[in-house]
C-alpha cells in the first residue's frame, strides 16, 4: 500500500514535469481492462552504469495472452556488455550492434504499453532501467501500476506461513510449483510470457481462493527467522 501511495505520489508530480505533452496519455486512467508484462535484458546489472539490450512487452486481455500483439526489440546499448551478462542473455556485442537505440525504441514501447499495469518477475529492476531513459527522454518515471509475479506467488503460497518457514521465490520455483513450462531463460520474449502465464495462474487461484500446499515439515535449523531465496 506504501509504495503504490508513493507511486501516485510521483506520477502527480511527474504530470507537471512532462516535458512533451504528446505523452500525456501515460497518465490516463487506463480503461483497456488489459494488462501487459514486461521483460527487459541488460548489458549487466548496475542500473545506473548498463543499458538495456533488448524488451519484449505481451498484452494480457482477461485470460489470454495476445502473443500476435507482443512488442519485440533489440536495442543498441551505450555501455560496454559485461561477460557476466553475455553468459545470462546470450546476446553478444556483434547481436546488439544490430539494434536501434533506446530513442528510437522508447516511443514505441511507450506508446504498446500506454497506460495499462505492467507485470513480471521482479518487474521494479525493469522499470528501473527503463526510468533512466524515460527521465531523459521526457523528464518523468513510469507512472504505470506495477504488479509483480513473486509478490503474488508469495502471498498465495507464504501469505499465512509460520515464522521459520523457508520462503523460495526463485523464478524456477515458481514455475514449478504452478505446473508451468520452462521456457527458455533470459531472453525477454519468453520472461515475458512465462510472467504472463504466472500472473493468470495466480489470478485465478486467487480468485478461487486457492492456495499453494506447503511442505509440512519445517527445516529446523532455520530458528525463528525468515529464509528469502531470490536467486534467478
Amino acid at each position: 500500500m506504501a509504495s503504490e501511495i508513493v507511486r501516485r505520489l510521483r506520477a502527480g508530480f511527474d504530470r507537471l514535469l512532462l516535458a512533451d505533452s504528446s505523452y500525456r496519455y501515460l497518465f490516463k486512467q487506463d480503461t483497456s481492462g488489459e494488462v501487459v508484462s514486461l521483460d527487459c535484458e541488460t548489458s549487466g546489472f548496475n542500473i545506473l552504469a548498463d543499458d538495456v539490450v533488448s524488451v519484449a512487452a505481451i498484452k494480457i486481455r482477461g485470460s489470454r495472452i495476445l502473443t500476435s500483439e507482443a512488442y519485440r526489440a533489440l536495442v543498441r546499448p551505450g555501455a560496454a556488455m559485461e561477460v557476466s551478462a553475455i553468459k545470462v542473455h546470450q546476446l553478444r556485442e556483434a547481436d546488439v550492434a544490430k539494434g536501434r537505440p533506446m530513442r528510437e525504441v522508447l516511443p514505441e514501447l511507450l506508446g504498446f504499453i500506454g497506460s495499462r499495469p505492467l507485470v513480471g518477475y521482479w518487474i521494479s529492476f525493469d522499470v528501473r532501467m527503463l526510468n533512466k531513459y524515460l527521465y531523459s527522454l521526457l523528464n518523468i518515471h513510469l507512472p504505470n501500476r506495477q504488479i509483480d509475479v513473486s509478490e503474488l506467488y508469495y502471498e498465495r503460497k507464504y501469505g499465512n506461513a509460520p515464522p521459520g518457514t523457508a520462503i523460495d521465490l526463485r523464478y524456477k520455483a515458481i514455475l514449478s510449483d504452478l505446473k508451468l513450462p520452462f521456457l527458455p531463460q533470459h531472453d525477454a520474449f519468453n520472461d515475458a510470457l512465462s510472467a504472463a502465464q504466472m500472473y493468470l495462474v495466480l489470478k485465478d487461484m486467487k480468485e478461487r481462493g486457492v492456495r499453494i500446499p506447503r511442505p509440512r515439515r519445517t527445516d529446523q535449523t532455520l530458528g525463528n527467522d525468515t529464509t528469502v531465496l531470490v536467486a534467478s
